[in-house]
């Protein structure tokens, strides 16, 4: 099947966090607070995905209370942490949204994304992803992960969809 085709079936889009909405570091102060750096392009993308009634997840094997504020700053409902092993979280959070595996796209960078690109319609690994995952994902993003990878891939599902247009509409127009 052609890829924009499974663009048109994506319902919800799930995505792994260190690596694909960060930069992958991981960042500690002196008092040993976690911080992660968030690209605000990929935010305004998850909104506009959302403004088009798809849904959102996040589904990563580490836990970090920043990663809970920014699900609620972007009104990400789905979000699951700690799931090194992700894939029978990734096939519970479908039954839930009462979807099939190929309504869902899982964006990845490492080894354990890879279960669940494989599983899901449509895997996608960012541009700097371990190679072992590039190898097996049905696309690569141009851009790197914490760089805009997921606005990339939301702006070719709604591309394909024909909704782009309209989403930044507000935005483009006097």
């Amino acid at each position: 099947m052609k890829l924009d085709n499974r663009f048109q079936q994506i319902e919800l889009i799930l995505t792994d966090v260190d690596g694909v909405l960060t930069d992958g570091s991981i960042i500690y102060d002196n008092n040993g607070t976690e911080t992660k750096n968030f690209n605000v392009r990929d935010g305004l993308g998850i909104q506009l995905w959302q403004r088009a009634g798809y849904r959102f997840g996040l589904l990563t094997a580490r836990t970090s209370h920043i990663v809970k504020v920014r699900a609620t700053e972007l009104d990400i409902e789905i979000v699951r942490q700690g799931f090194e092993d992700k894939l029978p979280a990734a096939k519970e959070l479908i039954a839930e949204a009462k979807l099939t595996k190929e309504q869902v796209c899982y964006i990845g960078d490492d080894l354990t994304d890879a279960p669940v690109m494989r599983y899901v319609g449509l895997g996608i690994a960012v541009g700097d992803a371990a190679e072992d995952v590039r190898s097996l994902a049905d696309l690569i993003t141009k851009t790197e992960g914490g760089r805009g990878a997921v606005r990339e891939v939301v702006e070719t599902a709604l591309k394909s969809k024909k909704r782009w247009g309209d989403l930044i509409k507000k935005y483009v127009t006097s």
